[in-house]
């Protein structure tokens, strides 16, 4: 209870107690938001391509999934916002093109977040998903600045004069250091922001940056000739990204030999280094995981993106994972005739059309039990 002795209150023991227990739950609750905000890792890109356009800084406010650190680079970026929104679809897309033979397909459903609960773990698919979603928003930025979207970037103006090989620099060179600078700082504050656990950070933070790699090793001279009768007197030439689709098998590439890792410090400096030393170290541009993949074989429905391979289509003849006897993780499979309606006997008409009649056939599918 309450006194008035000498102007100040005190408390009584019991009081005390329950203030204290107040406090450490308040402390647990506030940490408990750190770890939930952590875990929302890279869904919220997910959540970004189905937005609708990102126009104003008030819509920056509502987008659900950003950390707060990220809704001030939206409000003071409004105008690239939407490359980002194209670049997260980008990332599923491709995604789902890599994976689409394997157990895990980076499933996308309405209930579900796309990805789901697998990249908040330190697995290997959690890698792709890292590298492709801060290369697909490098990728996306850049060539919005090219193609004049951007009242802040435009064409790389770095690229010019005479090559060695004696060509002019002309044309519109991709901005790849914007998008890249962009892909950093929205990407990667969330690394960077507290409640995420240091060796699970600092491999997110490395997948992104081997993303990014995947496009600035393969930038590509693109050329063009002019002169009398399509001869090459004069050659301009500008450095162009490659394909997302290049960009996509190459972090795939990487997926397929990633490094397992694990956290040790290195006199005051916490590092990244292979858990089986027998192993090379890791290069800038390769995956690294820290926790073994689970097998996908059955639906955990505490697990959001753990949906099993029950009713995949699988290939009777191929031993790769694809095969029915590895997506189907031995279950067995069954087999039906279905009918397929493909374009055939296509012929051009002058001018200029191609037509083609409607050709019906039974083909076998097979789907896992």
């Amino acid at each position: 209870m309450w006194s008035s002795g000498h102007g100040r209150g005190y408390l009584t023991i019991a009081e005390r107690r329950r203030e204290r227990r107040t406090e450490r739950l308040t402390e647990r609750e506030r940490e408990e938001g750190k770890v939930r905000e952590s875990k929302r890792s890279v869904r919220y890109l997910a959540k970004l391509s189905s937005v609708g356009s990102i126009s104003d800084e008030e819509t920056c406010e509502r987008l659900r999934g950003l950390i707060q650190r990220q809704v001030q680079i939206c409000k003071r970026s409004v105008e690239v916002m939407d490359a980002v929104r194209r670049g997260a679809q980008l990332a599923i897309d491709e995604c789902q093109f890599q994976f689409r033979n394997r157990r895990w397909n980076c499933s996308t459903l309405e209930t579900m977040p796309v990805f789901g609960k697998i990249v908040t773990q330190g697995t290997r698919e959690a890698a792709f998903v890292y590298a492709i979603s801060a290369a697909s928003v490098a990728f996306a930025v850049t060539r919005a600045c090219s193609s004049g979207e951007l009242e802040k970037c435009g064409c790389d103006r770095n690229v010019h004069g005479v090559s060695p090989e004696g060509f002019q620099w002309s044309g519109c060179s991709d901005n790849i250091a914007y998008g890249v600078a962009f892909s950093q700082s929205f990407i990667d504050v969330r690394e960077r922001s507290k409640g995420q656990s240091p060796s699970k950070a600092l491999m997110n933070l490395h997948n992104n940056e081997a993303g990014r790699k995947a496009i600035l090793s393969h930038m590509r001279v693109e050329c063009k000739c002019h002169g009398v009768s399509g001869s090459c007197e004069v050659k301009t030439c500008w450095k162009a990204m490659p394909p997302f689709r290049k960009v996509g098998n190459v972090i795939k590439e990487k997926f397929d030999g990633a490094t397992e890792v694990e956290q040790r410090k290195v006199g005051t400096t916490k590092v990244l280094v292979p858990r089986n030393s027998q192993f090379k170290p890791h290069t800038d541009e390769d995956l690294v995981y820290l926790d073994p993949s689970p097998d996908f074989c059955d639906h955990d429905p505490r697990t959001p993106g753990m949906l099993g391979t029950a009713g995949r289509q699988c290939n009777r003849t191929s031993k790769a994972i694809d095969g029915c006897e590895l997506m189907c993780c031995g279950r067995g499979f069954q087999t039906e005739e279905v009918e397929v309606v493909d374009r055939c006997s296509c012929k051009f008409h002058w001018c200029c059309y191609v037509k083609c009649k409607q050709c019906r056939k039974m083909v076998e599918m097979h789907t896992c039990r």
